[in-house]
């Protein structure tokens, strides 16, 4: 036993000298000096941290041997890892430099490689998720409020435009006919129908706005612009993230996220969303909310990297949404140029019908048909980068789906005029990209693909469209007692069944020539092939049976049988050339000319007719091609700021575009081509953090859009019923565009701690501004929508990771507005709103997990 305790003793101390705790003290301070508080600093490949007082000071507890390993975090910083030695153990000090990812250093995807956004001679903005996310919304419609040159206009997730500049789809409702002229692409994948802007974001990183012609970069021929979204990707470390958010109205949104690596080369990442929120408008018929959120989507991902040069990516994705929504109020009723006994005033007051209110703004209505969305889709991708010499060889398959069941009253009215508006729909596409991007010498860059895109769009089973016991005196055109008898168009309709199926194929490239270190030339070819086949076939059906001619001739007046089939293809070759000339470090500017196209298209909502027969030189729409011109300057004046300029012209010669007519068989108005259209305009933007806890965004855009020629337009509502159908308007303003568009926001945020964590609270504020617009195909002083002005705040604790904690609210003023007005069918004078949502504010909390760095 005396031998033992010597030896028992000599152990003891050999331990408290080789395990003795350790105390590690030091300060977080930024590049001026100025203390970081709520840094966090973890002890590497541990869970020990601590956290940075108010003066940065922190102190850390350990038994770990030196050297010692630190990682340092803190929002809004970049991460930085020191070296802690015992000399050095009671004076550490780390030098933290602004993260700038949100300025100049943000990397993006716009020429196929990764670069810095200032480096590219684009005009591009980039918004990243969790400035989204941070707000409290959750698709495109947050986006135009951040980048002015947006524009998204939707009265139901089918009929939705997107466009960049005033330019990109028809104004107003869809007809499936045309392509889209912004391109819309989610992890390299090309979503041909608009109403994937409509669904809720689910895990993004990113979204990419480039303005302009874009044919030589994507995939897709895209004559106004792109939206360029990418996710996040699985990780090989683990990680999850899960949130909550409550708000007003019943808002409930959920959303989780978790990656990590599955084996040695292969990880997953699994994103789920799921939102809900009650009706803003109601039904005084019904007793209930109308005009809900029901939406969910989860997507799932796959990364192989079987070496260090392959990524291979497998994306499966689900989105839905099943509201009882996008009903449209009454907004205004016009007097048209039809005979008194044809107004919509006196209409309804010989129908003994008043409308529930003749403010918009009281949100009431009394439709007698059930507003229904159903929209869905989904789809999966393969995506592998392999890099080749030196660049990347990327090949992306997509298969996708969107299946359309809508239900919608068209007179919004609660009378039985129209009792049935069904476009039920079935669309699939497939889709094959490849294409290489990287240096072929050391002055020659670039990028040169191929695109091959097919699409199946077809009716599920018919669409339909059924009147009710109301819709004679709508109808009704003469004098005649005839139109008074029972029955005659009571449950009178049609059934179409249509199939429109596309093939677009396309080799394209641009190339990136440096002539010297700062003088670039950019030129760039695509040559693209279309063809395309419509099979169009309605039927009537119901209504009072009979066999009398002049009974016949009035129910034929409303609806009438309609059969044609079209083919098409065409080719075409188009380019652009750039010039990019780097005048400093902090100076980039560029000129760019671009000629493109938008592909012939063909009517798929029924033609007009004439004489009783439908106009079949109407079934094809002629290609519509652009001329664009834009010169830009990209400025960093120090490392923590931006400002660009671009200025622009567009020249459009046969512009595809919706003609609204007062026929009722016509369903969604019909395509046609104005000569000329020009859009010319400019953008200014920037970005500036003037120190550790305060910084600046803001943009402006003036766009002026008119038809230098369009001879056959359509007459204004308040003209129907005139000696002529059309109308000269050349001269006229585009629909859709105010000439001022404004966004300006900031965030102030000071370091501290919650629930012994550290990260940061703030304050953000944004301002979102458009003047008036023109809501009508044809300028009608009637169909204006005001300009308006909507403000945003979001107020709370953010951290990297752990919990944080926020408030926020949007249209916090509760301004009434309209986003659209729309003519309601058969043009008897009254038309509808889209209205914008009342002021909204709820309270999100999120918890990030991700291990120490």
């Amino acid at each position: 036993m005396k031998k033992v305790f010597p030896l028992l003793l000599l152990i003891t101390l050999l331990a408290s000298t080789l395990f003795a705790q350790k105390v590690i003290k030091g300060v977080v301070k930024g590049e001026k000096g100025s203390p970081i508080p709520g840094a966090t600093i973890s002890l590497k490949g541990s869970t020990n941290h601590a956290i940075a007082d108010n003066k940065g000071q922190f102190s850390l507890q350990t038994y770990a041997s030196f050297p010692i390993s630190l990682g340092v975090t803190s929002i809004g910083f970049a991460s930085r890892e020191v070296q802690v030695t015992e000399q050095n153990q009671n004076s550490v000090e780390v030098i933290l430099t602004v993260d700038n990812r949100l300025l100049n250093e943000v990397s993006v995807m716009a020429r196929r490689r990764n670069e810095k956004i200032q480096n590219v001679p684009i005009a591009i903005s980039v918004v990243r998720g969790g400035a989204i996310e941070d707000a409290g919304a959750f698709n495109v419609n947050r986006v135009k409020e951040l980048i002015p040159t947006v524009q998204l206009y939707s009265s139901n997730p089918r009929n939705t435009t997107l466009n960049i500049r005033g330019l990109g789809s028809t104004f107003g409702l869809t007809n499936d006919g045309i392509d889209p002229g912004v391109g819309f692409y989610l992890d390299g994948v090309y979503y041909a129908r608009p109403a994937a802007t409509t669904l809720d974001f689910v895990d993004v990183e990113q979204v990419e706005v480039l303005r302009g012609p874009q044919g030589t970069l994507f995939g897709k021929n895209t004559t106004a612009g792109a939206l360029n979204i990418t996710t996040r990707k699985p990780s090989f470390s683990p990680g999850a993230s899960a949130e909550v958010s409550y708000g007003n109205y019943g808002y409930i949104q959920a959303k989780a996220s978790i990656t990590g690596a599955i084996a040695s080369k292969l990880a997953g990442r699994v994103s789920f969303s799921g939102t809900q929120r009650d009706g803003t408008i109601y039904n005084v018929a019904s007793q209930k909310y109308v005009n809900d959120l029901n939406n969910i989507g989860a997507r799932a991902q796959l990364l192989y990297k079987p070496s260090d040069r392959v990524n291979i990516t497998l994306i499966g994705d689900a989105s839905k949404q099943r509201p009882e929504g996008y009903a449209q109020v009454i907004a205004g009723v016009v007097k048209t140029q039809r005979a008194d006994y044809r107004q919509f005033n006196n209409i309804i007051a010989d129908l003994n019908y008043k409308l529930p209110s003749l403010n918009p703004f009281d949100r009431l209505i009394d439709h007698n048909t059930t507003w229904r969305s159903g929209n869905d889709l989904g789809g999966v991708s393969v995506n592998v980068d392999a890099k080749i010499g030196e660049g990347t060889l990327t090949a992306t398959t997509a298969w996708r789906y969107w299946h359309w069941d809508p239900s919608n009253d068209r007179d919004f009215t609660g009378l039985p005029v129209l009792t049935l508006s069904q476009a039920t729909s079935k669309h699939q596409q497939w889709s094959q990209e490849v294409r290489y991007a990287g240096n072929f010498s050391s002055k020659l860059s670039g990028v040169i693909g191929v695109f091959v895109i097919g699409q199946d769009l077809k009716t599920d089973p018919v669409h339909i469209e059924e009147s009710g016991s109301a819709q004679w005196r709508f109808s009704q055109n003469t004098t005649s007692e005839l139109w008074k008898t029972p029955g005659l168009l009571e449950g009178y309709g049609i059934r179409t069944t249509s199939r429109l199926q596309t093939l677009s194929a396309a080799v394209f490239g641009q190339l990136d020539w440096a002539i010297t270190d700062r003088l670039h030339v950019l030129p760039g070819l695509r040559y693209n092939y279309d063809d395309k086949k419509v099979d169009f076939d309605r039927k009537t059906y119901g209504g009072l049976q009979t066999t009398d001619p002049a009974l016949l001739a009035l129910k034929n007046s409303v609806y009438s049988d309609q059969a044609f089939n079209a083919k098409t293809d065409n080719t075409n070759l188009t380019g652009q050339l750039t010039v990019s000339f780097k005048a400093s470090n902090h100076i980039n500017t560029y000129a760019t000319y671009s000629t493109n196209y938008k592909p012939v298209g063909l009517n798929l909502g029924g033609l007009p007719t004439a004489g009783g027969k439908p106009m079949l030189e109407l079934a094809e729409i002629k290609p519509e091609y652009v001329q664009h011109f834009e010169v830009g300057i990209k400025t960093t004046p120090s490392a923590s700021s931006t400002l660009n300029l671009a200025i622009y012209n567009t020249d459009i010669k046969d512009f595809q575009t919706q003609v609204q007519t007062a026929e009722l068989g016509v369903n969604r108005g019909y395509l046609a081509n104005a000569e000329k259209v020009q859009v010319r305009g400019a953008e200014l933007d920037g970005n500036i953090r003037f120190n550790d806890h305060f910084s600046l965004f803001g943009a402006v855009a003036y766009i002026d859009g008119k038809y230098k020629s369009f001879k056959n337009a359509p007459v204004p509502l308040e003209e129907t019923g005139g000696p002529s159908a059309f109308k000269d308007i050349s001269g006229s303003r585009l629909p859709g565009i105010s000439k001022w568009t404004t966004t300006l926001g900031g965030e102030a945020s000071t370091g501290g701690k919650f629930l012994g964590q550290g990260g940061k609270y703030f304050l953000a504020l944004d301002g979102y501004y458009r003047s008036e617009f023109s809501s009508s195909p044809s300028p009608s002083p009637f169909l204006n929508v005001d300009g308006y002005v909507l403000f945003n705040a979001r107020l709370g604790f953010r951290a990297a990771k752990g919990v944080s904690v926020f408030a926020w609210g949007r249209n916090l003023f509760n301004k009434n507005y309209f986003e659209q007005l729309l003519v309601a069918a058969g043009n008897a004078g009254q038309y509808a709103a889209v209205l914008g949502d009342p002021r909204t504010f709820g309270v999100t909390l999120r918890y990030n997990f991700s291990p120490a760095e």
